[in-house]
């Protein structure tokens, strides 16, 4: 039986990341696991180092638009690990439904309307601009609490690198909760069993990795 494609596309910010491999081999993995778990053969496996920042970014993404190209040629969907690994931005994943690709984001599944993932940017995008906002309060209240800072471009990294991992996993649990709902809507309910229908869909961890009982429990009590 022939297998329907796939073209996956991973993305890393910056060439540090890039060269390092930080952050694409678990996208790979999840793309990779995701094709095995749905019966798809990917075609190729297209990494770009660019920053996913401005709804003209395609412009500064020729990697995503050769992807888009091929993909059109060859009648297939594209296939992301997570929505940020296109974009962050609603105007720029409004943009790429217009050219009448196919995504796929794994930790969402195969089955997920375009309209979601129009309000996941949303939400994704709307998390961004509260992230300053968020650090700058959150400097603010450690001065008013008589807290010595060493240096303010550090302490402000300090605490946006904190603010920027809680958001990142708050927005994964939001994301990955309807799945899990779902899941339990078909009669799964022990968390032993959540967590392996999860791998076995090729959904990843907030950090790409597997899912075990203890990570499905975090995911419940975060949400």
């Amino acid at each position: 039986m022939i297998r329907p494609q796939l073209i996956g596309y991973c993305r890393v910010s910056t060439s540090r990341q890039g060269k390092s491999g930080l952050g694409l081999e678990a996208q790979q993995g999840a793309i990779t696991r995701f094709a095995e778990a749905e019966g798809y053969a990917i075609v190729r496996q297209a990494v770009e180092i660019e920053t996913g920042k401005g709804a003209d970014a395609l412009d500064r993404r020729p990697v995503l638009a050769e992807a888009i190209g091929e993909a059109r040629r060859r009648k297939c969907s594209i296939v992301v690990a997570r929505l940020d690994r296109l974009s962050r931005d609603v105007h720029f994943i409004s943009g790429l439904m217009a050219h009448r690709v196919p995504f796929i984001v794994t930790e969402l599944g195969s089955d997920v309307d375009p309209f979601l993932l129009h309000l996941y940017a949303a939400l994704a995008e709307k998390e961004a601009k509260l992230i300053s906002a968020r650090t700058k309060a959150a400097l603010q209240a450690a001065k008013a609490r008589g807290v010595v800072l060493g240096g303010p471009k550090i302490d402000e990294a300090r605490i946006a690198s904190a603010t920027v991992r809680r958001a990142a996993a708050d927005q994964h649990a939001a994301n990955v909760m309807p799945i899990i709902e779902a899941i339990r809507k078909a009669g799964v309910v022990k968390q032993r069993d959540i967590a392996a229908a999860l791998n076995a869909r090729g959904i990843g961890t907030a950090r790409g990795g597997r899912w075990h009982p203890s990570t499905v429990q975090n995911i419940l009590a975060r949400t």
